[in-house]
């Protein structure tokens, strides 16, 4: 863009700002998504809020790929202001707060508590900024919403589970460790996993785990061995991997002599790792690449001014919006025979990061050479 035509731009922004705050009602018009967003030149600005480090997704996967995506699709001037809340839920609320004091053009949110981002995420959407959920379905006037089909994983861990225990299914107890009740997803995945399991195994105790911390879920696990003996647990459905890592060391700590099947979520380097050494039974592999490649390209649409129509093909309710624009995706299982349809693709690990020294035999046994 030549000197005379950014100026122009310029000017014609700053006008349409004085307008949009001088007119009634013009704030939350040129945020509905819908298109009636001025048609955006020149490079954009976006904001990608992610919600903790602990899961090794979040910098390992979703936020390169939601960049590249993003450059790949508006240019390789687009801006990527990035933060992650670090599992602070009035931090996240404090980053928005800072997006919009930069005056992004469109924001990514995956919130750390769906229910109290709502008042940030109206903020936003009151200065013209549309907001995408990521991964969990967020609250407030949200324009657009990508994750995977969450009651599925659910579904998947509780099959899988119940396939494994086999006869032993009637022989003792499982204990289930849900996720977060400030997580929408920890719901989801609980409804999925009960309408499998119930009546057909024994719930002996059942956890929502408070910020899906592993330490959280070690100190369930341990209350749950000394409540029901080591001896009636015969499964452990674990709502995702890093929780999985708590329980399987309280397990070890207990003395099983064998480890009962302990299920997961993300696909994890670690729970690869111990799916492979016998201690996790097995995870789930949610595709990063295509969630990811979802919210890049709706919020680069919305940060244009364009419609979603060809984009989104389906729709979602919130506790608070009908009728959002939403892309699902599809979920697998990875048990160790898994392992290898993966390894070095996008959005999964390479064999040299799995088949470390430590684990090299077990890489050798399951066929990854």
């Amino acid at each position: 863009m030549n000197t005379h035509l950014r100026r122009a731009a310029v000017t014609v922004a700053a006008v349409s700002m004085a307008a949009g705050l001088a007119a009634c009602g013009s704030a939350k018009e040129s945020g509905n998504g819908s298109g009636e967003k001025k048609d955006k030149k020149g490079p954009l600005t976006i904001g990608l809020l992610l919600p903790e480090n602990q899961t090794a997704r979040y910098e390992r996967f979703d936020h390169p790929l939601i960049e590249k995506k993003i450059k790949e699709l508006a240019g390789p001037d687009t801006k990527v202001l990035y933060e992650n809340a670090k599992q602070d839920a009035s931090v996240q609320q404090q980053q928005v707060d800072t997006m919009i004091t930069k005056k992004v053009d469109a924001l990514i949110v995956d919130a750390v508590d769906a229910k109290s981002i709502a008042v940030s995420v109206k903020k936003a959407n009151d200065k013209g900024i549309p907001v995408v959920a990521y991964d969990r379905l967020a609250e407030g006037p949200i324009k657009a919403y990508t994750s995977v089909d969450n009651e599925r994983v659910g579904k998947i861990q509780g099959e899988s589970l119940l396939k494994e225990l086999g006869d032993d299914a009637d022989k003792g107890e499982i204990v289930m460790m849900n996720g977060s009740v400030t997580d929408p997803n920890a719901k989801m995945y609980k409804d999925g996993a009960h309408s499998v399991l119930d009546g057909k195994v024994k719930i002996g105790k059942e956890y929502d785990t408070k910020e899906w911390k592993p330490e959280n879920a070690n100190e369930n696990m341990k209350g749950a061995i000394s409540s029901l003996g080591k001896d009636k647990i015969v499964g452990v459905y674990s709502a995702n991997d890093g929780m999985a890592g708590g329980i399987i060391t309280a397990l070890k700590s207990a003395g099983f002599d064998k480890l009962p099947p302990v299920t997961g979520q993300d696909a994890e380097l670690s729970a690869i790792q111990r799916i492979l050494a016998d201690e996790q039974f097995m995870s789930v592999y949610k595709p990063y690449k295509p969630e990811a490649d979802a919210a890049a390209e709706m919020a680069v649409a919305l940060a244009q001014g364009k419609k979603l129509d060809s984009i989104a093909k389906s729709t979602v309710d919130s506790g608070t919006e009908k009728k959002i624009p939403s892309i699902i995706v599809t979920p697998f299982a990875l048990t160790k025979g898994d392992i290898g349809k993966y390894v070095g693709k996008e959005g999964f690990f390479t064999l040299d990061e799995i088949c470390t020294a430590k684990y090299k035999a077990q890489c050798d046994k399951a066929g990854l050479k």
